[in-house]
């Protein structure tokens, strides 16, 4: 089957062809899920909420405005609905002090941060980003694994580009914090 863009099988959808919506699904399941998997940290919890998300999206396709692409809106009811689920659950994280953040220099987070070879190392950032407040986790995700630029990143989380930045440099010192912690233990 030929591949169209979003845009085409959304007019299609809105013109009465729902089995269109199947394409969507298809294209983005897999990217929604690993999303919010990595958020919530639950993969049954995950897989509910990709199949609520996609229903939110498709009850409000009409709402789509194309003012953005549709991967970023329909991240953003990803987003939303992880955060939401993640609210609902109280959980505790470590709290860092905010002197010690200010103590940790760029350089020493890109070279702690830059250490993806061994599996062991991998296996403490997977822990560190779980210790994240899920807000938190969802925007290094985005950024980082999903690669998504600032502006879709705000857009996604409904923060301005700058708030965007200053969040990721902000979490990424909390990452080497909690790196250098379990390093030491």
């Amino acid at each position: 089957m030929e591949l169209y863009t979003d845009t085409y099988y959304i007019g299609r959808i809105l013109a009465g062809d729902t089995a269109c919506f199947r394409c969507l699904l298809d294209r983005y399941s897999r990217p929604v899920f690993s999303l919010i998997v990595k958020i919530v940290r639950n993969r049954e919890d995950a897989e509910e909420l990709t199949q609520d998300v996609f229903v939110k999206a498709f009850r409000h396709l009409a709402s789509f405005k194309g003012e953005s692409s549709f991967s970023s809106w329909l991240y953003r009811i990803a987003y939303n609905t992880a955060i939401s689920a993640t609210r609902k659950t109280r959980h505790e994280f470590l709290a860092i002090e905010e002197t010690l953040l200010n103590n940790v220099s760029e350089e020493e987070v890109s070279e702690m941060l830059g250490r993806t070879g061994r599996s062991e190392q991998l296996q403490r950032l997977d822990d560190a980003l779980a210790a994240l407040p899920a807000d938190e986790r969802a925007l290094i995700l985005l950024f980082y694994m999903q690669e998504k630029t600032v502006e879709e990143v705000a857009a996604i989380s409904g923060l301005t580009p700058t708030n965007v930045k200053v969040k990721l440099h902000r979490i990424r010192k909390k990452l080497y914090v909690l790196l250098k912690g379990m390093e030491e233990e």
